[in-house]
């Protein structure tokens, strides 16, 4: 019982338009067909081609990197917001719960913490 994977489904407003978000992010695409599958690390996402505008607005995704400064200058390159649509990324900020996070929204709603490990921290590996 060590193989366990478990991967969210993500709503989409717009299937073709949200797999070359993630695309342009760095997910790889592992099965392109009825449903996406995008690998994230270890872990990874599929994306589904179903849309309800209250629960994609509420629906969160954390990832946790271990350089969030090379993510957010890849973040940035991307100019998502005029590529995609989508809010202007948030910056890394640290987070009162002691977190540095970027956050990045994609194009059906769904919120992204971008997350970076802090050394030592169980629960953040």
């Amino acid at each position: 019982m060590q193989n366990e994977l478990a991967r969210p489904f993500l709503p989409t407003l717009d299937f073709e338009k949200s797999k070359q978000f993630y695309l342009a992010l760095g997910f790889e695409l592992t099965l392109d067909s009825e449903v996406a599958i995008f690998k994230a690390g270890s872990g990874g996402f599929l994306l589904q081609r179903h849309y309800h505008k209250d629960w994609a607005g509420n629906f969160m995704m954390q990832l946790m990197v271990d350089d969030l400064d090379h993510w957010w200058s890849h973040i940035q390159s991307l100019d998502l917001a005029k590529r995609f649509g989508v809010p202007a990324p948030k910056p890394p900020a640290v987070q009162p719960w002691g977190l540095r996070i970027a956050y990045v929204v994609d194009p059906c709603g769904v919120l992204w913490h971008i997350a970076e490990r802090r050394a030592g921290v169980i629960h953040d590996q």
